[in-house]
């Protein structure tokens, strides 16, 4: 007994000696990953705020990342409406987040009081929503000062040729709100990408004002171009169209000045005054660039009579 005792207390103190190295060891360790813990964290924090200011200072690459992930997304989302074709998931699978970029339109509260006006009018007269309408009256009172024409000739006209329809086409190809030829005027829509920008309703509108500064140029007045613009520089009658045009501008006036017009008033056509007898037969100069349609000695030749 004495025996096994003396070997019980000196394996005892053995294993006593053994575990001191061992229970350092273990606090050793578990200090050092503690360690390599926060580093890692402070590493991982520090690249994390490295990263957002680079991509802070860099719009472009942002906004690329936002789409792929965007993309991605949407991509997955498509995926689960052939699972999952509730109404809900088809909305979120067909989002496109910068449809609004394609939009023609302008909140009417920041026209001022005369452009407010017109939209207002021209909105209840031809029931067409007020938004696409602000956007067209600041582009017509823009481009109108740029090419010194008065904004409201060029909203008659819309409203006279399309009655603000930007898809409209006439039986002769004219196209979009101020109805240009666009097969004659194709050369005017390169600048903004090929002949479909002609049912881009700014765009149509752009070309339009160019094609009628054009045509007044030509015929030295304002109603001997509208005669132009519609067709009818060769024809004794431009059926009422010159002077529909100047009676919708007349409204359009009116209503900018602050005059109470009904949205049904008619449109009163005065004679003209200088009747026209005979058509124009003076033929273009060869470096007349203004209208070379006409110069290929076709009547009715800047725009087919609408």
């Amino acid at each position: 007994m004495t025996a096994f005792k003396s070997i019980n207390q000196s394996l005892g103190r053995v294993l006593a000696a053994l575990g001191r190295p061992v229970a350092v060891f273990l606090k050793d360790a578990g200090h050092g990953l503690l360690e390599i813990s926060h580093n890692s964290l402070a590493l991982v924090g520090l690249a994390v705020v490295a990263v957002s200011l680079f991509f802070a200072g860099r719009q472009d690459l942002r906004h690329a990342l936002e789409e792929r992930a965007f993309d991605w997304l949407q991509s997955r989302q498509e995926a689960r409406v052939e699972i999952d074709p509730t109404p809900v998931s088809l909305l979120v699978a067909l989002a496109e987040r910068d449809a609004v970029g394609r939009a023609t339109a302008a909140d009417p509260s920041g026209l001022d009081r005369q452009q407010a006006a017109i939209a207002s009018w021209i909105s209840r007269r031809y029931h067409v929503a007020p938004e696409p309408v602000s956007r067209l009256v600041q582009e017509a009172w823009s481009v109108g000062r740029r090419a010194k024409l008065d904004p409201t000739l060029i909203l008659a006209i819309m409203a006279i040729e399309s009655s603000f329809n930007p898809f409209a086409q006439s039986s002769v190809g004219a196209q979009g709100l101020m109805q240009v030829m666009t097969r004659l005027h194709d050369d005017k829509y390169e600048v903004f990408g090929g002949n479909h920008a002609a049912f881009d309703p700014v765009t149509n509108l752009r070309v339009g004002v160019q094609v009628l500064k054009e045509c007044i140029a030509r015929a030295g007045s304002l109603e001997g171009g509208l005669r132009y613009y519609v067709g009818a520089a060769n024809l004794l009658d431009d059926g009422g169209y010159a002077g529909k045009v100047l009676a919708e501008q007349a409204h359009l006036r009116s209503v900018a000045a602050g005059r109470a017009i009904p949205v049904t008033a008619p449109l009163i056509v005065a004679p003209a005054s200088v009747p026209v007898t005979a058509p124009v037969t003076e033929a273009p100069k060869p470096s007349d660039q203004l209208m070379p349609e006409v110069a290929a000695g076709e009547p009715g030749q800047h725009m087919a009579l609408r």
